[in-house]
């Protein structure tokens, strides 16, 4: 049986390790790997927090009755999220590596702040709660689409 906190740290992990290459790819200038890159993050980053909105959360909410909480945090820094994902976009779109890094400087500063407190505090307490549940959920998170 896995835990909560196991899939989803994992997780967290290989959405920053790329990241990291794909900064290190924008740094060297190599747009084309980081264009590559940069999608794979995004298209990662997006099925993590899909995976929480969708699943996780909402059996969380539903079986501990707080939905003002620690999710309602979580989704409102999903959203500031979201919105450094565009400037990524932007600045890559327009090949401009010091905003590109810049943005993703930021990206990677909110993300460590938001996976200590998920990993620290949240997927704790899912693991608490939704025990009895975990395998499946974890079955429904893979499940998501993007």
């Amino acid at each position: 049986m896995s835990t909560i906190v196991e899939f989803m740290s994992k997780n967290h992990r290989h959405c920053d390790e790329v990241l990291a290459s794909a900064e290190e790819a924008v740094n060297q200038k190599n747009w084309d790997k980081g264009t590559e890159l940069t999608g794979s993050f995004l298209e990662a980053i997006e099925h993590h927090l899909a995976m929480e909105e969708q699943v996780l959360f909402p059996a969380f909410e539903e079986r501990t009755g707080m939905t003002m909480g620690p999710t309602m945090m979580m989704r409102q820094e999903h959203e500031q999220m979201r919105n450094l994902f565009q400037q990524i976009r932007s600045a890559l779109e327009s090949q401009e590596q010091a905003d590109y890094l810049d943005s993703t400087e930021t990206l990677l500063i909110l993300i460590q702040q938001h996976n200590m407190k998920e990993e620290g505090i949240l997927y704790p307490m899912c693991d608490e709660h939704l025990r009895a549940d975990a395998d499946r959920l974890i079955s429904a998170m893979e499940q998501v689409a993007a």
